[in-house]
């Protein structure tokens, strides 16, 4: 028998997926979603998605539960040890249904494979004094297996990153975020203009063993209770869109009318700019990005994602620069790149690649793209700064850096944004600014500022 017949093709998948992330040139979302993933089958790949997803959600949890059974720090195995072990542990310790031979077993075969079989001895004895144990808390009491549990979720995210949360919100709520980084989010549809029986969604999806229930804000949105199997493919063929529930606010905030001129900034790869595009009839739509990659991608998704296509021009440009354009706009979309800590549930990965250093850079960036942003505001127009960061030097702090360089310009109020979007009421805060979180909403975390002139 060949070697790679001992490792499941779940598990080898998993393994690939993990080192190439390791590596920082890859995400794991994209990678479950690419061609060796998709070769599955469809319960392969659940458990492939679970153990990437799961292992790194937990990466801070389990690093330390191995430094305690092997006496080493994370960092002195070699990339595929490290991901044999980790793999190892999350089955043992956070899967209830792996037997504990099967995931010692295969980790040690998946270390062979990796041409590590020198490691692969360790790997067995580090393994097999891992015990199983319930590290997700269901409920969040003081006994004293929920304070280890939670002590646990806390271990998940980089010590700088739960110190400046503790700073910023408080440390409940800083332990609450942690905990939320561990739970898989929810998955919301968003109904397209392509889907020709929209009042039969939820039946179909039913027909399929998918459960939903309506959004709690986002009109057309879809929240899955249960069931497994939604994919971009069957999204596709349903004429619907895999889009969380906050992504679809922040493009509602923007309030786009029929025969206006749109400016999306750093658009791709499109799903806000589908929902601006749904709502311009007749008006120009330009959806702008720096990478010309995502701009070929965005080019392919948004037949998929809406209906109303002609107004839209795609222009590759770096927004932090001085823009090109001569006319003003009468909505502008800032969806600024940001560190992403509002999406660390979607994207676990982003917290070990992001650095303190990090958010100063970002800030820098995005208070050039918003100030050239602001110079193209119509009078009488509208503009939303928004990120998935949750952190104010990315979000308020860069709104009130810039804010001042245009006297004309200032923020919606929450009275006004409260009678516009009176279902959001509670979203927005004392000052108009719209903030959602993974811990208390059920969504992303979003911030948006909707500033007009």
């Amino acid at each position: 028998m060949k070697l790679a017949a001992q490792v499941s093709p779940a598990r080898k998948a998993a393994f690939g997926i993990l080192v190439q992330v390791d590596s920082g040139k890859a995400f794991a979302a994209d990678l479950l979603e690419g061609r060796q993933a998709a070769a599955l089958s469809d319960a392969d790949r659940a458990l492939a998605t679970e153990i990437v997803m799961g292992v790194l959600r937990w990466r801070g949890e389990i690093d330390f539960r191995l430094k305690q059974l092997s006496g080493k720090t994370i960092g002195s195995f070699d990339r595929e040890v490290a991901a044999a072990l980790r793999m190892g542990v999350y089955q043992i310790a956070f899967l209830e249904k792996i037997p504990k031979s099967a995931a010692v077993n295969e980790s040690v075969e998946l270390t062979k494979l990796a041409r590590k079989r020198s490691a692969s001895g360790l790997v067995n004895a580090v393994l097999r004094k891992c015990e199983p144990s319930k590290v997700q808390p269901e409920r969040r009491d003081e006994s004293e297996r929920d304070k280890a549990a939670l002590a646990g979720a806390e271990r998940t995210l980089p010590s700088w990153l739960m110190a400046r949360w503790e700073a910023c919100y408080g440390r409940e709520a800083a332990a609450s975020l942690a905990h939320a980084g561990t739970q898989i989010p929810t998955t919301t549809l968003r109904i397209t203009p392509l889907c020709k029986d929209p009042a039969l969604v939820e039946e179909r999806l039913a027909e399929k063993s998918i459960a939903v229930r309506k959004g709690r804000y986002a009109a057309g949105a879809l929240a899955v209770r249960s069931g497994k199997g939604v994919n971009s493919q069957l999204a596709l063929e349903m004429g619907l869109a895999i889009q969380d529930e906050a992504s679809q606010l922040a493009a509602s905030l923007v309030a786009v009318r029929p025969g206006q001129r749109v400016l999306d900034l750093a658009a791709a790869p499109g799903m806000k700019t589908s929902l601006l595009a749904d709502a311009i009839a007749g008006g120009l739509l330009v959806a702008c990005d720096t990478s010309r990659t995502r701009l070929r991608t965005m080019k392919k998704l948004l037949p998929r994602l809406t209906t109303n296509l002609k107004p839209v021009q795609l222009v590759q440009l770096d927004a932090s620069q001085e823009l090109p354009f001569r006319q003003t706009f009468d909505r502008i979309l800032v969806d600024a790149p940001c560190s992403g800590t509002g999406t660390l549930a979607r994207n676990p990965e982003i917290k070990w690649r992001l650095t303190p250093g990090d958010l100063a850079r970002l800030a820098k960036l995005q208070s050039r793209i918003l100030l050239n942003a602001l110079g193209l505001l119509a009078r009488g127009g509208r503009l939303v700064y928004a990120t998935c960061s949750l952190e104010p030097e990315e979000n308020e702090k860069v709104v009130e850096s810039v804010l001042p360089e245009f006297p004309g310009c200032r923020l919606l109020s929450r009275r006004e944004l409260s009678e516009e979007f009176p279902n959001l009421a509670s979203l927005f805060d004392s000052r108009g600014y719209f903030h959602t979180r993974p811990d208390l909403d059920g969504m992303d975390g979003f911030f948006a500022a909707v500033i007009t002139r």
